[in-house]
């Protein structure tokens, strides 16, 4: 009986210590995790970057659960991606990204994923039937969706609080989502706006209220941070460029086959097939996304200062009922977004520059009265879980294998016939004749 409890007693004794190295690698893991920070992270091709939402409903009354978030963060871990894009911190959505993230982290030690934290920023009287919008002051409205009142300052508190809360997964705020350009007519901002809440989160961080590793930005059209029309450089966009981290500039390419055409049609080579006109335009849409990119690279170095540039969003919708569908720029369909996102992965990967492509899933909501918009279809997944023909190859592979969004598996668009999508293929206009198909 005395040699079964020396047995017990022994078992037990190795059974704590596992245990108590176990409940040490996990500390140990969390402590690493805290301290990385978005300069480890950003521009590391082993730390993919992409933008997510998690709507599934054409509104966002309809918040998605912890755990349908759950599902689509293992789906976006199987593909790469270690770093998720969100914003609008006043919705449950964000807070709830960070609670899925850290329950999957408690469920499996070696599952990491990183947030770009973004809150929302606009001009007084913006989204009201007030036509002057001031630009150079907070907004602040009610908002339906919620029932409250949300403006700037509430805005800024409650990514202030998220950040200290999750120190762990937050590595970037960024102040403002597109909210310098002029286009955005019904909210923007003057850079001074962008700058007051910038300077804000810096001095927090500066008093030690904010983890010393958190990268302050703001994620904004590449004209609003000086790589376009001279209307945008101003001595508070300057201030601004040194009192962020890094610049967080998008691209789109996609936008600009109706708006800034020229790069799309001015072709006059002679193409034997189709095929070999679309890919051309394509590697021109590259082409144009990396000038945008180092236009901003010019203004930046032109005014002495020296910070990274990485891209907050660019990406190609699959469908679209407007302007670059079939009786506009024709730009739109799955080859083509699969051909410009292997181009800008290529790119950005081998440059040592962030992407946080645009989009993971379809998100029904941006066009909500317009199924067909092309708003609604940016995703690299449609809402059902579907792989667009971007990702296809990684559903051959086994990537997905045991995953589902929705309950689904994740199979491919068109059932996988390829000849099926070509068929809704659209050829871009150009200045040059297909000799023949």
């Amino acid at each position: 009986m005395k040699t079964n409890a020396n047995i017990i007693l022994l078992v037990l004794a190795v059974m704590l210590v596992f245990s108590c190295k176990k409940k040490q690698t996990k500390e140990q893991l969390m402590q690493s995790q805290k301290n990385i920070s978005a300069k480890d992270i950003l521009g590391n091709p082993e730390y993919l970057a992409i933008s997510y939402g998690a709507y599934r409903d054409n509104s966002r009354k309809v918040q998605p659960t912890i755990s349908e978030i759950k599902e689509d963060l293992k789906i976006m871990a199987a593909m790469g991606i270690k770093i998720v894009r969100t914003y609008n911190v006043h919705f449950p959505h964000a807070e709830n990204i960070l609670k899925a993230i850290s329950e999957l982290k408690n469920e499996d030690t070696s599952f990491e994923m990183y947030v770009m934290l973004g809150a929302w920023i606009e001009a007084k009287h913006a989204f009201t039937d007030v036509s002057e919008k001031i630009r150079n002051q907070d907004g602040e409205r009610y908002m339906p969706q919620i029932d409250r009142m949300i403006g700037n300052k509430s805005e800024m508190e409650e990514a202030v609080r998220l950040c200290k809360q999750y120190p762990d997964i937050i590595k970037i705020l960024a102040v403002g989502n597109e909210a310098m350009v002029h286009w955005a007519s019904e909210y923007f901002v003057e850079p001074s706006i962008i700058l007051k809440w910038v300077n804000y989160a810096q001095n927090l961080k500066q008093k030690g209220e904010l983890p010393k590793e958190l990268w302050i930005t703001s994620s904004d059209n590449f004209a609003s941070w000086g790589g376009g029309d001279l209307v945008y450089h101003k001595e508070d966009l300057v201030k601004l460029v040194k009192a962020v981290d890094y610049i967080s500039m998008h691209t789109y390419a996609y936008h600009d086959t109706h708006y800034s055409p020229e790069y799309w049609i001015n072709d006059t080579t002679e193409y034997e097939t189709n095929l070999e006109k679309i890919e051309a335009a394509m590697l021109r849409a590259k082409t144009y996304a990396m000038s945008q990119y180092n236009g901003v690279k010019s203004f930046i170095d032109s005014i002495g200062i020296d910070k990274p540039i990485h891209i907050g969003e660019s990406g190609w919708a699959t469908q679209s009922n407007g302007l670059y569908g079939n009786n506009g720029s024709k730009a739109t369909d799955e080859f083509k977004a699969a051909l410009y996102y292997k181009h800008l992965r290529d790119w950005t990967n081998k440059a040592g520059i962030s992407c946080f492509y645009f989009e993971a899933f379809d998100e029904n909501w941006k066009d909500g009265g317009n199924p067909g918009g092309s708003e609604n279809h940016f995703g690299l997944f449609t809402v059902n879980g579907k792989a667009k023909y971007a990702l296809w190859d990684l559903v051959d592979q086994g990537v997905f294998d045991g995953l589902t969004r929705n309950g689904k598996p994740i199979t491919k668009t068109y059932n996988g016939n390829k000849e099926e999508l070509m068929k809704d293929v659209l050829v871009p206009n150009t200045n040059a004749e297909v000799v023949n198909n």
